[in-house]
């Protein structure tokens, strides 16, 4: 049976608006690039030693209605002239042979920094808290990351933020890292 552990992942993000709910999401994911597959929602672990790609190179890897497996943040609203967010934040450990954290945030009237940088906080928080070392998780102003003395290889975000700009429109936000088996 072969390994169902990803090998490699890529963030991606979009916004979409439609007259529904459903309308306004499939947008999203017409946005993203990702709404010509079988989106299966997975819990937040970055897999070891799985490699960060570009958008254009994980699409390249997938066929349409092909299932794939993300973890999903997908926010929206019908009010006119509401802020929407989603969010995900990651955190990878420098011994990549360990498993890292995805977090996904979605939230009203933050601005795409301040969702993101929360999402990204949530996963270096989780990471910490499994290695025993909350209280040494610092911002790095220099870097614009999250570190823990040498535990710590990387952390980033991906956030996607839309207003409502049509009374009775719905605006649907949604970040994705979205997660090759292969």
């Amino acid at each position: 049976m072969p390994s169902m552990v990803p090998s490699r992942i890529f963030f991606t993000r979009g916004v979409g608006r439609g007259e529904s709910q459903l309308t306004s999401f499939e947008n999203a994911l017409r946005d993203a690039h990702i709404a010509q597959y079988n989106l299966v929602s997975i819990s937040s672990i970055f897999p070891p030693n799985c490699e960060v790609t570009s958008v254009q190179e994980g699409l390249k890897s997938l066929g349409d209605g092909q299932i794939i497996f993300t973890v999903l943040a997908r926010n929206s609203s019908d009010e006119l002239n509401r802020m929407v967010s989603s969010a995900i934040g990651y955190a990878i450990p420098k011994d990549r042979n360990r498993w890292g954290y995805l977090s996904e945030h979605h939230s009203f009237g933050q601005t795409e920094k301040v969702a993101g940088f929360f999402a990204e906080k949530l996963a270096a928080e989780m990471l910490a808290s499994t290695m025993g070392l909350q209280e040494e998780l610092k911002w790095d102003e220099e870097r614009n990351e999250y570190v823990l003395s040498d535990k710590i290889l990387t952390t980033k975000n991906i956030c996607a933020t839309g207003v409502v700009l049509k009374a009775g429109e719905w605006t649907t936000t949604i970040a994705a890292a979205v997660l090759i088996v292969q």
